[in-house]
């Protein structure tokens, strides 16, 4: 495996502007893929391996992406007569946009990362492999920007780690306001 995933050139980020890419990535097998994708540049055939889905559900999957930007080939090989492409991210970290797209569409809501991650966890729960923190914390809007700021380059690290073990991990990271009661102010 490659010591800085992929194994294909990538931008470091890319802002979804356009409606069709928030949606196309909402999709979980889309998800998925594009996980998939942070290890090694796979062709449709691999992919659908993987993911123990029909190939050409998976070639259908691959082209919304490919269609919206997110997806590209990264290489061919010549199989017999049939040229075998590779596929790769065009992008390490994709992020919604927050400005409205250039054409004036209303931008679907961003998916719920947690939701995603409390599905996948559940079974790591089950056999007392998850390891998780929850805390709250009264700060302001601009500390919790910069906090951000800094887990994104966590997140970043994360996504750049070697791939050398046999087990998938999940990394869940968020920071969001809420309604946890807080002390009135000391007298």
């Amino acid at each position: 495996m490659a010591d800085n995933p992929p194994d294909y050139e990538l931008a470091e980020r890319m802002a979804l502007t356009e409606p069709a890419q928030v949606q196309a990535i909402g999709h979980p097998l889309r998800t998925t893929i594009l996980q998939l994708l942070h290890e090694r540049a796979a062709t449709v055939t691999e992919l659908a391996t993987a993911v123990e889905r029909p190939k050409s559900t998976v070639a259908h999957h691959v082209d919304v992406l490919t269609r919206n930007g997110l997806l590209q080939v990264v290489r061919t090989r010549r199989v017999r007569a049939i040229e075998e492409r590779f596929y790769g991210r065009t992008a390490r970290m994709f992020t919604v946009a927050v400005e409205p797209s250039p054409a004036g569409e209303v931008m679907p809501g961003d998916f719920n990362d947690f939701e995603v991650a409390a599905r996948e966890s559940s079974k790591a729960f089950e056999h007392g492999k998850l390891w998780g923190f929850i805390r709250h914390a009264r700060i302001s809007e601009d500390q919790a920007s910069q906090f951000w700021d800094r887990m994104a380059e966590l997140v970043e690290e994360f996504d750049r780690m070697p791939r050398s073990g046999e087990t998938m991990y999940g990394f869940a990271l968020g920071v969001y306001p809420t309604d946890h009661p807080t002390l009135p102010a000391a007298e």
